[in-house]
């Protein structure tokens, strides 16, 4: 936000009202400052200060957005250069490249891998999101087909390459409600690519060979009344490419230029024919400051280091990894298997879930809503007592899957005991179990 927080208070009616959820204007102006509130939330506001707070509220890079649905990508939105001044806020799409000129079993096996591809992680699903669709043969009605069977077979957001305008209306009339991405706009189809993405609402890719031709075309684009745009600076080489995205963020959030404050796409699957230095390139503009990196393709093993390490840098430092909060079932548990409580901090939900899985002993794992904090912070903060404990067990709907009334806590916090039977009634035992998680299997295997 461009504005300070005591800029901001200024324009605020000043009532102290409380509506928007903190006791003060002047808490409220500095959590808008601090990107931690929406100015929606003040009932009061006026409009010309809104106009003012809009305006300077603009993250410096524009946000936007890829696909429908469910599997919508959101790129755009940064305000750092470093994730440790604040955090990133919307991290990069992974597409894997098809094109019109592949084999068809070439294509199925494409698609099947973006569809199998998927992990498990502390509590989060890792997957890439994008298909990119290239008309390669020149062909329009080949164009149309291809990205109908990817529409038809998975849940892509699309990107359609072409260099052909009639092939790429072709190609966003089949798919324009899958809002894909359109590229690329370049200096001798801007007028009519321009006019293409504000007839289908969808966004569209700026390509140049340098960064000041880049600069004006996006600003002929921008005045054209276009303001969803994807960068591409034409850089094939890592070293050119990684001081484009460098030079580019730098601009935009440093110098405040409009023209390149709009995410990039890179292309690392035309930068080398090596899988393994490709997914070393791919690497780098995680890290550096793509909004879509575009793969030749999907393996596991190189995939799902480039998912853990997006995950890794685009998770808020500032936060802790955490849990849903609910019930987790481990090893197909029945009416009869124990219930065990524990914090949502992830590392702490993951060694309990391990341990309890190596018991082989199917149980009920119910996870509390601890803000992320581990299980000693969490009691130590008043978070994971006896009182705020006996309510969440009681409106978890454990008591609808098992027939007793027992339940294990940790061993740390045995102290809140007697103040969890007295929060959950008559007929329920509290037990406690081990102060460390090594020791839940056999504690576990005593019959517990």
């Amino acid at each position: 936000m461009g504005l300070t927080g005591i800029q901001i208070f200024k324009l605020l009616p000043k009532t102290n009202c409380k509506e928007c959820g903190v006791p003060t204007c002047l808490a409220f102006a500095m959590n808008l400052a601090a990107g931690k509130a929406e100015l929606s939330a003040c009932p009061y506001v006026s409009e010309e200060a809104k106009a003012l707070l809009a305006e300077a509220a603009a993250p410096p890079i524009r946000p936007l957005t890829i696909g429908s649905g469910e599997n919508v990508v959101k790129i755009g939105g940064e305000t750092v250069l470093f994730r440790h001044e604040k955090t990133f806020v919307n991290q990069p799409g992974f597409a894997t490249l098809i094109t019109d000129t592949m084999p068809e079993a070439e294509v199925n096996a494409r698609l099947k891998r973006f569809k199998e591809l998927k992990y498990e992680r502390i509590g989060l699903t890792l997957r890439p999101e994008l298909i990119a669709v290239k008309n390669e043969s020149g062909d329009p009605g080949k164009f149309e087909s291809l990205i109908k069977k990817v529409k038809a077979e998975t849940d892509a957001a699309l990107i359609l390459m072409s260099d052909k305008v009639e092939a790429l209306t072709v190609g966003v009339k089949a798919s324009a409600d899958r809002v894909p991405l359109i590229y690329a706009a370049t200096n001798g189809n801007s007028d009519a690519l321009a006019n293409l993405a504000k007839e289908n609402n969808c966004p569209l890719s700026v390509k140049a060979d340098n960064l000041e031709t880049l600069s004006a075309l996006s600003d002929k684009l921008t005045a054209a009344g276009l303001k969803d745009l994807v960068l591409d600076s034409g850089s094939r080489t890592l070293r050119r490419a990684f001081e484009d995205q460098i030079y580019i963020r730098r601009a935009a959030l440093n110098q405040k230029n409009r023209s390149l404050g709009f995410p990039t796409i890179a292309f690392p699957c035309e930068m080398t024919k090596d899988p393994m230095r490709e997914a070393l390139i791919a690497a780098t503009f995680v890290a550096k400051y793509a909004g879509i990196i575009v793969m030749s393709d999907f393996q596991g093993e190189t995939l799902f280091p480039l998912l853990v390490e997006r995950l890794n840098i685009y998770t808020d430092p500032q936060r802790p990894m955490m849990m849903q909060e609910g019930i987790y079932p481990i090893g197909n548990p029945g009416e009869d298997s124990p219930v065990l409580v524990t914090v949502n901090f992830s590392l702490t939900y993951f060694i309990v879930s391990s341990e309890i899985e190596s018991s082989r002993i199917p149980s009920w794992l119910l996870v509390m809503d601890t803000e992320g904090l581990s299980v000693l912070t969490a009691w130590a903060a008043g978070k994971f007592g006896g009182d705020a404990m006996g309510a969440f067990i009681k409106k978890s709907g454990i008591t609808e899957k098992v027939k007793h009334r027992k339940v294990i806590i940790p061993g740390a916090v045995a102290v809140i005991s007697g103040d969890l039977e007295e929060e959950l009634g008559s007929g329920w035992e509290v037990k406690i179990g081990p102060r460390e998680a090594a020791h839940i299997p056999a504690y576990l295997k005593m019959g517990n």
